[in-house]
């Protein structure tokens, strides 16, 4: 095997040094928000904290959980992100199977339909009256039939559709199978790849939502986590809004959670669930996103 030349070892050692760069860049501000978390609110004040926590403590993370709405959140939360996201696969992948076969009867109309409703919204108010109207108002489903079609996610699952070869539904179609039997048993684990991409996408919306149950949702069981921690952080805030002397009491006190601390526990709390979920479709997302987004 020929060895690398000087300059191909030059540039591998510039590629390393440049991703390296981008890792600490990108990295290092979420690490810091976990070190202030973990950090006592009194000895934060003094600055400095930049690698590890100086006095470690957890209390900025039982204050949160001791919140009595945010187990209830919590459950909402992961309630709606598995059958929302596990629906909308399903929803998605069947109507992107049959906008993938241009033979459709009024095939130009319904794409025509769905891409059109990518650029024009009715607007909040008409939106909410509509929900109101199909008795969606104050019930858990209002997380999930709204949003339930993601046009954009649609056509990135049928272009990848578009791309299996038209042979092997023939063939299968040959051998007796249905559209359904075809949908289900070879064109659904040929768009793994896709299904997993677009699942990250629709999982990470239904985590981080928090609008919706906002303007939907009056009862407390059914407020979701993101919407919770907001209220949390708010409360927080609005009591951080205080003097001097006030602060300068409050540390004198030794007080263990602070409003910065608060603030980046809620953080932490908000985002580790999520990205843990990462790992596990990362195998899927490149290819899933590339061969979705061409169009031969």
């Amino acid at each position: 095997m020929n060895s690398k030349t000087f300059a191909e070892r030059l540039f591998d050692a510039a590629l390393y040094i440049f991703l390296a760069g981008i890792f600490i860049i990108t990295f290092y501000p979420f690490w810091n928000i976990l070190v202030i978390s973990l950090n006592d609110a009194t000895d934060t004040l003094r600055g400095n904290l930049y690698f590890w926590p100086r006095s470690l403590t957890f209390e900025s993370y039982r204050t949160i959980f001791r919140n009595p709405e945010i187990w209830s959140a919590l459950e909402v939360t992961v309630l709606r992100t598995l059958i929302g996201t596990a629906l909308s696969i399903f929803c998605i992948s069947m109507l992107a199977y049959s906008l993938s076969k241009r033979y459709l009867l009024g095939w130009r109309y319904f794409s025509f339909f769905f891409v059109f409703t990518m650029y024009f919204g009715g607007g909040l108010i008409p939106t909410y009256m509509v929900i109101k109207s199909v008795g969606l108002i104050d019930s858990f489903w209002v997380f999930i039939f709204p949003g339930l079609i993601g046009v954009f996610l649609m056509i990135l699952v049928r272009t990848f559709i578009e791309q299996i070869p038209g042979e092997i539904e023939e063939s299968s179609k040959i051998d007796g199978a249905n559209d359904l039997q075809i949908f289900f048993r070879i064109v659904m684990p040929l768009c793994v790849p896709v299904l997993a991409t677009i699942g990250l996408f629709l999982a990470i919306g239904h985590w981080n939502s928090w609008y919706d149950s906002y303007v939907y949702t009056y009862k407390p069981n059914l407020k979701t986590l993101q919407a919770v921690l907001v209220k949390i952080l708010n409360q927080y805030q609005t009591a951080g809004m205080m003097s001097d002397a006030q602060q300068l009491a409050q540390s004198s006190k030794q007080i263990p959670v602070s409003t910065e601390s608060i603030r980046m526990a809620t953080t932490m709390v908000a985002t580790i669930p999520i990205i843990l979920v990462y790992p596990f479709v990362q195998k899927y997302f490149v290819k899933g996103m590339m061969m979705g987004a061409i169009k031969s």
